[in-house]
């Protein structure tokens, strides 16, 4: 887990793109796929999976996409490593390899005590604090194009 797959990537951005993007208004999936350049097929399997896991909600019709489940202070970038690993992972590949004393007693617990560490850490990170990242570091959002204040 210390490397990143594809589709966890893919997942953080896609959420962060909602989040960084959205306006109020519903994001659809071809406008994360041409900001982000995310593989389509990829990327409508993780928007559902993320849907059913309660991280996004898909809205129907014509001006419809996918907007946050909830505030983007209450998403954690480790909720959505984990929707994805629950994705990839299937059971401990490790668990049934033949180790030796020391991978079986030392190399594969600090192996998962690294790895406990690291949730812990992305469960600290917010979407909202990307988002501010993104906005210091003057990355243009496309929220700004759909605000409209007429009356």
């Amino acid at each position: 887990m210390l490397r990143p797959s594809k589709k966890m990537l893919f997942a953080i951005e896609a959420v962060l793109d909602i989040a960084y993007h959205a306006g109020g208004e519903p994001v659809q999936s071809r406008e994360i796929t041409r900001r982000q350049e995310i593989p389509r097929r990829y990327l409508e399997q993780t928007l559902q999976h993320l849907v059913r896991s309660g991280v996004l909600v898909g809205v129907r019709g014509p001006k419809g996409g996918y907007r946050l489940a909830r505030e983007r202070r209450r998403i954690t970038i480790g909720e959505i490593v984990r929707v994805m690993q629950s994705l990839e992972e299937s059971e401990d590949i490790y668990q049934d390899l033949p180790g030796s004393p020391l991978g079986l007693g030392v190399v594969r617990p600090m192996w998962q005590d690294l790895q406990e560490d690291l949730m812990q850490r992305l469960d600290t990170i917010t979407i909202d604090d990307l988002c501010m990242k993104a906005w210091r570091d003057g990355v243009g959002s496309e929220a700004e194009e759909k605000m409209d204040f007429t009356i």
